[in-house]
This record gives structure tokens, sequence and C-alpha cells, in this order.
């Protein structure tokens, strides 16, 4: 099997090594702070490729680049908490499947756009959560992020909102979240498999992306407890705002020829 074999037809050389860079730099993102991969690389890569390719794109190379930060996770995370948010996963992943599936390209990419604008506000604005813990509330926000990961993997912001606001140390704040995303990734591998959104093209092209997006993780993960948090959380609303603007299909003349 040759490199070409792995690109599909429709994607070319040039804009498959963009996706590529896109993955590694958002993947970097995720490995530091636990999210915001895919508000850096879907509106992006959505610009370049059909956004049901590229939604499936990334819950393969995520899937699989997160699995070295379970065994941490595991550890750390307060798993009867995150079990409850994960019941609400169950139930809005496949409602963001059958959406994406339903929409056309373009409306998908302005729906993506808009809700990664909304919810960078939402993690620009300080939000936190600091109420009591309710079941329902849990599991609605549950619900809320696998609807957005169902849709367009952006399922971060409500859970990171939530998690961080809670009476609990950062480390296991941040292993609840990964743990929740093992769970939820599950859920829409399943969830896309059985919509037929996990086709063989993204399969043989998530081989070429993969190894880049594991390696943005795992510097992501060494620089997590060793860089300012502060400035690298900065350094990331920044990328996902360029990937915002640039990401809108306004501005396909700019990124997109033909």
């Amino acid at each position: 099997m040759t490199l070409s074999d792995l690109i599909p037809a429709d994607v070319s050389t040039n804009t498959a090594l963009a996706i590529c860079a896109i993955a590694f730099i958002s993947a970097t993102a995720r490995g530091f702070s636990g999210f915001g991969s895919a508000l850096i690389f879907m509106p992006l890569a959505s610009s370049m490729a059909a956004p049901r390719f590229v939604a499936a794109l990334l819950l393969i190379i995520d899937f699989v680049g997160a699995l070295p930060m379970l065994p941490a996770g595991w550890r750390h995370a307060n798993c009867k908490a995150t079990a409850v948010i994960v019941l609400g996963a169950v139930v809005g992943v496949p409602i963001g499947t059958w959406l994406l599936t339903r929409l056309d390209p373009v409306t998908t990419r302005w729906i993506i756009s808009a809700f990664v604008a909304a919810l960078l506000l939402l993690l620009l604005s300080g939000w936190r959560y600091r109420g009591r813990d309710h079941i329902p509330l849990s599991v609605g926000i549950g619900a809320l992020s696998g609807f957005c990961s169902g849709l367009a993997q952006t399922g971060g912001p409500p859970i990171v909102g939530y998690w961080l606001g809670r009476p609990v140390a950062s480390q296991i704040a941040r292993a609840n979240i990964v743990l929740f995303f093992a769970a939820s990734d599950f859920f829409s591998v399943v969830s896309y498999t059985a919509s037929g959104l996990m086709n063989r093209e993204a399969i043989l092209f998530s081989l070429l992306v993969g190894p880049l997006y594991a390696a943005g993780i795992g510097c992501g993960t060494l620089l997590f407890g060793r860089a300012s948090e502060a400035v690298f959380r900065g350094i990331c609303y920044a990328l996902i705002a360029a990937a915002v603007i640039f990401g809108l299909p306004a501005l396909d003349g700019v990124l997109r020829s033909g």
C-alpha cells in the first residue's frame, strides 16, 4: 500500500498535508488540557474536506491517540461522578450523529463555526458551574456534550466548564474529562458506524494522520505541569479563534480553489 492509497481521491496531496499539520497542532492542545482538539481541527479541516468525513477522521484518530491517557485518567478520576455524566452522552451522541447525516456540507460547516465560536466565548468568559451536584443537571450536561460530539466532535467546553468549577483538584478534573471523552468517543464510534459515517476512506486516511495526531498528544502531555498553563491556554484560544475565522464557508475562495 502506497502513501497515495491512504489519501481519498477527492483530497489533494497538499490538502492532506495541511490536514496532518492541523491535526498535530490541535492534538497538542488536547494532550495538554484534555480537550480543545476539535475546536481547532473541525473548522479548518471542514473547509478542506467534507464535514462528515472530517468528523469521522477526527473521531478515529482522537479515540486511538488518546488511549495512552486512559491509565492515568482511570487512576485519578472520580469514576462514579463521571459515569453519571456519561449517561447523558448515551442519548446526546446519536442525536448529533443523526443531524450530521441529514444536513448538507455547507450548512454543517456554518453550524460548526457557530458552535465553536459560542464555545470559545464560553471558555473565554471563565464560566464555571459552582452550584451543587444534581444528577439531572449532570446528565443534561453529558447529553449536551454528547450532542456536540455527535454533530461535530466539539463536546469539550460544556464538560470543561462543569468539571473545572467543581471543588476538586485540577488533576482529578482533568482525569474526569479524559475518562468522559473516552466513553463519549466509544459511543460515537458505534453511532458513526451504524450511520455509515465510519467508512473505508476515513479509516485509511487515519493511518496517515493518526501518527501525527498521537505525536501531538504526546507533546501536549509532556507540557502538562511543565509549561505555564495561562500562556498555553491563551495560545489555544487564539488558535481556536483563528480556526473559526479561516474555517468560515465565506472564505472558501481563500482556502480552496475550484
